[in-house]
Order: C-alpha cells, then structure tokens, then sequence
C-alpha cells in the first residue's frame, strides 16, 4: 500500500545545514526500490516501494532519510541545496551493466551493409564487425581514447545513468588491452561517474592469431591475465562465447584462471547461436551471462538454480538485426534480469531509458520489471549492490528527477529525454531544470 500523499510545503528562509546537504522534497512518484537486498525475481521484480510525496534527504555522499515529505521535512528541515520536485518521477540513478565505450574509428558504413540484409558474421568477413574496430583503436592513443570515452560517459549520464560497466576487448594484444583499460579508469574519472572496469581479451582472435584460436586462449589466461591482474585495472573478466568466437570450455579455462587472480567472472552468452554460454556462466557461478538472444531452456534453468543475473541488451538486439531474448521466460523461470544499452562501436546507443522501453516492447518484461532490470537488479550484475540500484539510508546518493506525469511512462516512451536532474553522490551533475 502506498503512503498518503502529505502537502507540506518546504520551509523558508532557514539557514542551510551546510553545502554538502540535499533535500529533494515534493515527488510525486519517489521509486524507493527498498526490499529485499538481493537480486529480484518474479513477483518481486515488479515491487517499486513507491512513495507519494516523497523526499529524499543526503548528506555529503549518501542518503541519510527517505520517506513522505511531512516526515522527512520534520526531521531535516534545513539543507544545503533544496530541490521541489513536485510533478515529477524521483528515482534511483540508472546502472548500465554492459557497455563497451572505449574504441577508435566508425562503424557507420556498417548501417548501408545491414540495410543490404547482411548478417552479422558477413559484415565482419568484409572487414567489418570487432576486428575493425580492434585496428583503429590499437592506433590510438590512451589520451584520446580517455578523452572520447568520457564523452560518451557524458552523454549517458545525461539520459539518467550514474553507474557503467565498461569493457576492454578492442585492443585483443597485451599492452592495447591495458591500454583501453587505463582510459576506462581515466574517462571514469573526467566524467565524475562510476565505472566498473571490465577485462574483455576473449572479445574475438585477432588477425595475428587467425587458425590459431587455442594459441590466443593461451596468452589471454597467461600473459594478459597476469598483466591485468597485477595493475589491478579490471575487477571483472568476460568472455565471448558464441559461434565464430569462443567456445565453452575456452570459457571455463579463462574464467578459472581470472578467478584465481581476484577477478570476477561474467560471459557474454548464447547472442549468435545456442554455444551453451548461460550453462557454462552458471556452472562457473558467473555474475552475470549478458546477451541470451539464443538461449536454451537447459540454459534458462541453470541460470534460475544458480542465480545469474541475466543482462538483456535490447537496443543491440535492434542494431545488429538479431532476436530479442526472451525475458518473459527468464523472469517466469525465476532467473533475476537486468537490461543495459551494450553501448559500442557497433550500437551507438547512450540511453538506458530506451533499453528500458525496448525491453517492455520487445522483451517481453513489464514497466515495473524494466524499471527494477535497470536499477537493482542491474547493480547486482555489477557487483555494486552495496552502493547503488536503490534509494535507501546508507546508498549513494545517486538520484534522478524526471519529467514523466507517471514511472509508467519509463516503458512507454520510446525516444526523447525526460531527465531534469541528475544527482551523483550527492552532487547535480546534470540540470536541465527551467530557472524560476
């Protein structure tokens, strides 16, 4: 049951409590996400612990009070920056679980070859696809891929999203991979947004290593490991694991070794074909097995018994011409789902709020279940749970003021921007508010 909406207005005139303070007070819609800490399935996939006039109070860089107006006003009547927010959606930051946004070069000759019916294994054997990009973007150099990489990170946040993993896999040699992970680092920290840096050297064989798949499977569960592991640039690692790429046992032999060297595994899984990928991301209790366009029902029911997040990436799906996956059986088999933008050289796509309306179009997953996909569940793909997905006392204070007359509209729109604030550990780092 819903609290009942208080009309109280925002006291005046006070002095503030200090500029480290932030009281956004007034919402007509606060999307709470409170309940359960672990990932949500089923009918709790649906739960948005909505409060009606509801505020949020933090201090410094995390929430310190939630709740109905009248409540958190009477507690925290003064504050450093005091936001009305009445008309509008308050919510949790968005968390982007899957995105590849550091490369070199274009792929937007790619568009006229797909419009042509060219499937996705055709555009690379005419020097399209990863190994494309891989070329550019070993040429460039760390600076410029920072510097591009952060404005792409910029363009995500304006459409609501505080938290992004980010993957290497377009160097596929040992220092252009530390390469692409010192800039996911650096553009991290130009765009002010959290980053969780993801180690992606089985993103495909390059050129050099062509026949020679079990020779490139070596170097990157040997050399390349070790080298990212001993920088400590990476606190995940991910494998490729479709048709024409990696196969399973590659998989297992790779992830083994990220996990001896403190790296947490995850897989992109099943996209191309059925190669067994969400089997074998359960079997290694991966974090999360992303893609699973081609999935099987034995890899639907692996992922439900061991609790992987399943990470849907609808927008990529669109691009590149391919099914959506099913995410009304995966939510029905009790799997916890996740949706991210997959955002690379390929799908240029920044905004997580069109994942989400994509995922209720062609997905399969209800408005609610989109919302909880891109906030807590998403979180736990990343292994952020702790700080982020939900707005509750302790979390960061990563929050977003949206213009929508309802939360229903997240699934309902499918292009614009209804973002007016967003906030990042406390701080507005996006306003797009009218002056008074």
């Amino acid at each position: 049951m819903r609290p009942r909406a208080h009309k109280v207005r925002p006291t005046r005139g006070e002095v503030p409590s200090g500029p480290e303070s932030l009281l956004i007070l007034h919402a007509a819609e606060l999307l709470t996400l409170q309940g359960p800490s672990g990932p949500r399935i089923r009918e709790a996939a649906n739960e948005l612990a909505v409060i009606e006039d509801g505020a949020v109070y933090a201090e410094g860089e995390r929430i310190v009070d939630v709740g109905t107006t009248s409540d958190v006003l009477a507690r925290h009547p003064r504050a450093g920056l005091q936001i009305d927010a009445a008309g509008r959606v308050v919510m949790p930051g968005l968390v982007d679980p899957h995105t590849h946004p550091i490369f070199a070069g274009s792929r937007a000759r790619e568009v006229e070859w797909k419009s042509q019916g060219l499937s996705y294994s055709e555009i690379t054997a005419r020097g399209g696809g990863i190994l494309h990009t891989v070329l550019e973007t070993r040429k460039a150099s760390e600076e410029d891929l920072a510097r591009e990489g952060a404005k792409r990170l910029r363009a995500m946040a304006s459409f609501g999203t505080t938290t992004i993993e980010a993957k290497s896999g377009y160097g596929l040699r040992t220092e252009d991979e530390l390469k692409v992970l010192r800039a996911i680092g650096q553009a991290g920290r130009i765009a002010g947004l959290d980053v969780v840096p993801t180690f992606l050297g089985a993103h495909a064989v390059p050129p050099e290593f062509e026949g020679r798949r079990a020779d490139y499977v070596a170097l990157v569960e040997g050399t390349m490991l070790e080298a990212v592991a001993a920088h400590r640039l990476a606190a995940f690692c991910d494998v490729f694991v479709d048709e024409g790429y990696f196969s399973a046992d590659d998989a297992l032999g790779i992830l083994k070794k990220a996990r001896q060297a403190g790296l947490r595994p995850r897989i992109h899984a099943d996209e191309l074909s059925d190669a067994g990928g969400a089997v074998v991301a359960a079997k290694i209790k991966a974090t999360s097995a992303d893609h699973l366009n081609h999935v099987s029902p034995e890899g639907v029911d692996a992922l439900a018994s061991s609790g992987v997040v399943a990470v849907l990436l609808p927008a990529s799906s669109l691009s590149s011409h391919l099914p959506f996956a099913d995410g009304r059986r995966l939510v029905a088999a009790g799997v916890p789902v996740a949706v991210g933008t997959d955002f690379n050289a390929n799908n240029w796509s920044e905004s997580m709020p069109l994942a989400v309306a994509l995922a209720c179009h062609h997905n399969g997953l209800t408005p609610a279940e989109a919302v909880v996909a891109a906030t807590m569940n998403a979180a736990h793909a990343i292994g952020r749970e702790g700080d982020v997905g939900c707005l509750e006392p302790g979390k960061q204070a990563d929050v977003l003021i949206l213009d929508l007359p309802s939360w229903h509209h997240l699934g309902y729109r499918l292009g614009g921007n209804a973002v007016e604030a967003v906030v990042k550990k406390g701080r507005v780092i996006v306003d797009h508010r009218r002056a008074p």
